[in-house]
């Protein structure tokens, strides 16, 4: 009989035990970490919306022209951007202000051949946003995202860092960033400076891309949704 307040106990105890495993069971969230998945919508970007105009610099003067987007998307997840990936046509490059046709050709077949971007060879570079932060308390109209990705030309990759000023409901985006370039880090050295080129023949070695993006929506601003 006195071995009975033992027992009991023992009893009692394996009943707590089991009431608190079942509970931990029944209630997985309760004093765990959940695991959310982020919902990634992927936006094709409407090409044909979208701009890319170049601008070279060089002595005494300077040129401007466009290149076409031949695809991509923009990721977002609800009103963030997170990632994206594009595909630029080479072969599409044009000049815009050299009104002569002679002349303007013959800068647009240099601007192909093997002295600049070689388009015949590497008729598509890439870009591949691989982060995208957003800017803490940006100014309404200011860029309000540092992109950080990877550019492809003519075969070579590097990394390139720009701010970008991204509006998106989710649905659709828009974005516009100017990129500046360094020519010379993608075997684009023509008549660059690094190369002792006389200083009324340089080109400079910095081009930009201003670069306006719709994407998503049917092809509507989103100020206009």
């Amino acid at each position: 009989m006195r071995n009975y307040p033992v027992l009991l106990s023992a009893l009692a105890l394996a009943t707590m035990l089991h009431s608190a495993s079942v509970a931990a069971t029944d209630n997985p969230i309760k004093g765990a970490t959940a695991t959310t998945a982020v919902a990634v919508t992927t936006l094709p970007v409407n090409t044909a919306g979208s701009t890319m105009t170049w601008n070279a610099k060089k002595f005494g003067g300077e040129h401007t022209g466009t290149v076409q987007l031949a695809s991509g998307n923009l990721e977002v997840n609800g009103r963030k951007l997170v990632g994206g990936s594009f595909e630029i046509d080479m072969t599409s490059i044009t000049d815009t202000d050299i009104t002569n046709p002679e002349f303007n050709a013959k800068l647009t077949n240099h601007l192909k051949s093997e002295d600049f971007f070689s388009a015949e060879k590497h008729p598509v570079s890439t870009f591949k946003i691989t982060k995208a932060t957003p800017i803490a308390k940006a100014k309404a109209g200011a860029p309000n995202y540092t992109i950080t990705g990877d550019l492809t030309i003519k075969g070579i990759t590097n990394a390139i860092t720009f701010p970008a000023t991204v509006k998106t409901d989710g649905k659709a985006a828009e974005a516009a960033a100017r990129i500046e370039l360094d020519r010379t880090k993608w075997d684009i050295k023509y008549r660059s400076g690094m190369l002792g080129t006389a200083a009324d023949k340089i080109i400079e070695d910095i081009f930009t891309i201003d670069l306006k993006l719709k994407a998503g929506g049917g092809g509507q601003s989103l100020g206009s949704r």
